[in-house]
């Protein structure tokens, strides 16, 4: 996902693909059986894989960020040197600019990534608690 950096909007299409899993967590949730059909259903395997999943998902998620970040802040820094040796070169100037906004964007994907898996979780923790523990 590193070459998409450089395509924001084609980073941003990439995350929200991404984050599919944690869109779809109350539909996973549902296939778990309610008390009455208990025996059908192995619940305590469907949480974990559905757990291996998110957390590989949300990993996969943070450090294609971080890295975005990364990349972004590098690219920043090189315009920020352009800019001070050519003080008056508008071109220079409005890409030093747009480079901001999009780190600034990148920044504020970690906030939203926080928030996703809090929810996430919370769904998970609701339907899951009595088949499966984190950390097992």
């Amino acid at each position: 996902m590193a070459t998409t950096c450089f395509d924001f909007l084609g980073f941003q299409e990439a995350l929200k693909k991404m984050r599919d899993v944690d869109d779809k967590i109350i539909y996973a949730l549902n296939a778990l059986p309610t008390e009455s059909f208990k025996g059908q259903v192995n619940s305590e395997s469907t949480c974990r894989d559905l757990y291996a999943k998110l957390q590989q998902s949300h990993l996969s998620r943070q450090n294609n960020i971080r890295n975005c970040i990364t990349l972004s802040a590098t690219t920043l820094k090189q315009l920020r040197e352009q800019r001070e040796k050519q003080p008056d070169d508008v071109d220079v100037d409005s890409k030093f600019k747009a480079e901001q906004r999009k780190l600034r964007v990148l920044q504020s994907e970690l906030n939203v990534e926080d928030i996703i898996k809090e929810r996430t979780y919370k769904a998970f923790n609701e339907r899951c608690r009595a088949y499966f523990h984190a950390g097992q």
